[in-house]
C-alpha cells in the first residue's frame, strides 16, 4: 500500500515537473517569437513611412490628412493600406465618388510632445477636408498628466475644427489602464471645449475584449494587425461619413468664397441648404402623388387624373366637365 502511495506520489511530482517544464519552453518560445517580431517591426518602419511619403505626390479632389503615431502608418499590418489611415481614405473615396489625395503627417514612435513639435509645422502646409488624430499611447510609459494635457491642448488647437481625435486604445492591464482612463478625460475635455469630435477607440477596443485583441494584434504584442486595424477604423468610420456628406454639401451649395466667409459654420449653412432641398424635393413628390380619394375615384371610373391639371374650383383647363368618363362629366 505505500509502495502505491509514493508510486502515485512520485508520478504526481513527475507530471507537474512536465507541465512546468513545458510551460516554461513555451514561455521562451513565446518571448523569442515577439523579440523576432519586433525586429520585424523596426525593419517595417523605414518602408512604411517611404509608402506614405510617396503618397504625398498624387493628387486629389479630396484631402484626408492624419496626425498620429506607427499606428497611423499601418505598422503592423500586412501592408501600409490595411491600417486604420489606409482603410479610411479608401471609405472617404467610395463615399464621396472622389479622389482622395492622402497626407499622414504621422511618425513612429511620435509621443504628444513629438507630434506637436514634428507634425504641426507640417500641418500649416494644407488645408485638409478630412482630418484624424490618434495620439498618445506612447506618451502612456512615462505619463504626466500636466505635460500630456499641454500637448494635446496645443495639437487640438492647430487641426481643422472638423477634425476627428481618437481616445486612446484600451491596454487591459490595470496599471497602463488608470493612466488611459486619466489620458482619455484629458482628451474628451479639451476636444469638447475645442469643439472637435472624439472618436471611441477605447470603447470599441474595450468592447471586443483582451481575448479577441489578442488575436487581433501583431506577433509583438502591441501593434494591431489587419484585423484590429479593421477595428480600429471602425471607431472613426461614423464622424468620417458625418464629414465626408459635409463637404459635399459645402461644395454642392456655397461657393469658394462663401465657405471661407464662413469657416466653421460653412458646413452647418451648408447642411441646412441641403435640408431646404430634400424637403423641397418631398413637397413635389408628395404633391404629385395622387391621394387617396384620387386613387379610389381611378378605381371606381377607369380615369387617370393628370397631375396639376385641375384646380380647387374646378376650372383647370382640363377640368372635370372637359374630361369624357370622369364623374359629372359630358358624355
Amino acid at each position: 500500500m505505500k509502495s502505491r502511495t509514493l508510486i502515485a506520489l512520485l508520478s504526481s511530482i513527475g507530471g507537474g515537473l512536465v507541465v512546468a517544464g513545458g510551460a516554461a519552453l513555451g514561455a521562451r518560445a513565446g518571448v523569442k517569437g515577439q523579440r523576432a517580431a519586433s525586429q520585424r517591426v523596426v525593419e517595417m518602419l523605414p518602408t512604411h513611412a517611404e509608402w506614405w511619403r510617396e503618397r504625398l505626390h498624387h493628387e486629389g479632389q479630396l484631402t484626408y490628412l492624419a496626425i498620429g503615431d506607427s499606428a497611423a502608418q499601418g505598422v503592423g499590418a500586412t501592408v501600409p493600406s490595411r491600417g486604420y489611415v489606409g482603410l479610411l481614405a479608401r471609405r472617404i473615396k467610395h463615399r464621396s465618388r472622389m479622389t482622395v489625395r492622402m497626407v499622414n503627417l504621422s511618425v513612429s514612435g511620435a509621443t504628444t510632445w513629438g507630434a506637436k513639435k514634428d507634425q504641426l509645422p507640417k500641418l500649416r502646409g494644407f488645408a485638409p477636408d478630412v482630418c484624424t488624430v490618434s495620439i498618445g499611447a506612447n506618451d502612456i510609459a512615462d505619463f504626466h498628466p500636466d505635460k500630456f494635457e499641454r500637448n494635446i491642448r496645443a495639437i487640438y488647437a492647430a487641426v481643422p475644427s472638423h477634425a476627428v481625435v481618437a481616445e486612446l486604445p484600451c491596454m487591459f492591464s490595470p496599471d497602463r489602464e488608470r493612466k488611459v482612463a486619466v489620458a482619455n478625460e484629458i482628451i474628451h475635455r479639451v476636444a469638447d471645449e475645442l469643439g472637435l469630435t472624439v472618436a471611441p477607440l477605447h470603447t470599441i477596443t474595450k468592447r471586443v475584449g483582451i481575448r479577441r485583441t489578442f488575436f487581433n494584434t501583431y506577433g509583438d504584442l502591441f501593434h494591431p494587425n489587419d484585423r484590429g486595424y479593421e477595428i480600429w477604423a471602425s471607431a472613426f468610420e461614423p464622424a468620417i461619413d458625418a464629414r465626408v456628406d459635409t463637404v459635399a454639401a459645402i461644395r454642392h451649395y456655397l461657393s469658394a468664397r462663401e465657405a471661407e466667409d464662413l469657416g466653421r459654420e460653412a458646413g452647418a449653412v451648408a447642411n441646412a441648404r441641403a435640408e431646404q432641398d430634400t424637403a423641397g424635393a418631398d413637397d413635389i413628390e408628395h404633391a404629385h402623388r395622387p391621394g387617396r380619394m384620387d386613387r379610389l375615384r381611378e378605381r371606381v371610373t377607369g380615369s387617370i387624373p393628370i397631375p396639376g391639371a385641375q384646380d380647387r374650383t374646378g376650372t383647370g383647363s382640363e377640368g372635370p366637365a372637359s374630361r369624357s368618363g370622369d364623374v359629372g362629366g359630358a358624355a
